[in-house]
């Protein structure tokens, strides 16, 4: 398992990202903010919330020098999809020692079933929580869904609370639209793996992917990337399907896993929990849908719609929302 201790720090995305929105989200000052005894609720919601959004990009974009340092090296980075080179699945020692034997099987099992599949599609809800100064949690929630083909490219849509956006890589090019301005963007990958594109895309515009952990080619050892603890919680239900609930522990944030039983042990429900910042504010993800085969190619082509403009730069906030802008 060489391989997978090598990559951990570049493929353990969603937790990642997680740790860092919450470290930049407690350091968030809203000075302007009227406290509830003053008013009761902003007359005008949208422009509140977008207002939040600028001011915590904006101390984000301050702090994250700082926060990265702390966080340390291996915990730096964060991208749309992982995809590493295949390498063995076996649990490595180290790995296995402080994890129950039979939530390591589980999981080393669903790990497996992804890492199987050379094409896939699934859909997700996400809730992103942050918290303020004053102790108010703020919960940001979108959904979309991920189409790949490990060979090929992949297709990324989402809808949060300010953009409809996607991401398309068709092997050379990435291209990112927003539909409700209908501003597009592209950006030349440096290679024609997704380990290529996605890491120029990280390094350009700071946009995560949900459950990028789940969709690397090796997601055990992703996973189990810094586990100090793991135990079976028992059995649950997500959205009616019978799973096995499965809790991890790192020095950094704790995360808890849904897996469905029987035939295809897929993951409906992740949540990752960064335990050291203040109100532990929490990333929830539930993935639905699941599908190995049917997933056509030809979505991973890009033509800008009609109308459509192009810009030059692009990025996304704290809240996991895509930004394209004009040249200025």
């Amino acid at each position: 398992m060489k391989q997978q201790n090598v990559h951990a720090d570049v493929v353990s995305r969603t937790r990642r990202r997680a740790t860092e929105l919450a470290a930049t989200v407690i350091a968030v000052v809203l000075p302007h903010a009227p406290s509830r005894a003053q008013e009761a609720i902003d007359p005008d919601a949208d422009s509140g919330r977008r207002a939040m959004t600028d001011q915590l990009q904006a101390a984000g974009e301050q702090m994250n020098g700082l926060i990265m340092r702390q966080l340390g090296t291996a915990w730096r980075s964060y991208a749309l999809i992982s995809m590493l080179a295949v390498s063995a699945i076996a649990p490595s020692a180290s790995a296995r020692d402080g994890i129950d034997p039979e939530a390591d099987r589980i999981l080393a099992t669903m790990s497996e079933k992804l890492r199987s599949m050379p094409t896939l599609s699934v859909d997700y809800d996400a809730d992103q929580e942050i918290v303020t100064l004053d102790g108010q949690k703020i919960q940001y929630s979108a959904s979309g869904s991920v189409a790949l083909d490990r060979a090929k490219g992949f297709r990324m849509k989402r809808m949060g609370p300010f953009a409809q956006a996607e991401v398309i890589f068709d092997g050379t090019t990435i291209s990112l639209h927003d539909r409700i301005t209908n501003a597009y963007a592209q950006l030349q990958s440096p290679g024609r793996s997704i380990e290529d594109a996605t890491e120029e895309l990280r390094a350009t515009s700071e946009l995560d992917a949900p459950g990028a952990d789940l969709l690397a080619s090796d997601p055990y050892g992703v996973l189990t990337d810094g586990v100090t603890e793991g135990t079976v919680v028992g059995s649950a239900f997500v959205n009616g399907v019978e799973c096995d609930h499965l809790a991890f522990r790192t020095d950094i944030v704790d995360w808890q896993i849904w897996i469905s039983k029987g035939s295809k042990p897929l993951p409906l429900k992740y949540v990752i929990t960064t335990k050291w910042m203040t109100g532990a504010p929490q990333y929830t993800l539930r993935l639905s849908n699941w599908k190995s085969d049917g997933i056509d190619s030809a979505q991973f082509k890009f033509a800008p719609p009609a109308a459509a403009h192009k810009v030059e730069h692009v990025h996304a906030d704290v809240t996991g929302e895509l930004s394209l802008e004009a040249a200025q």
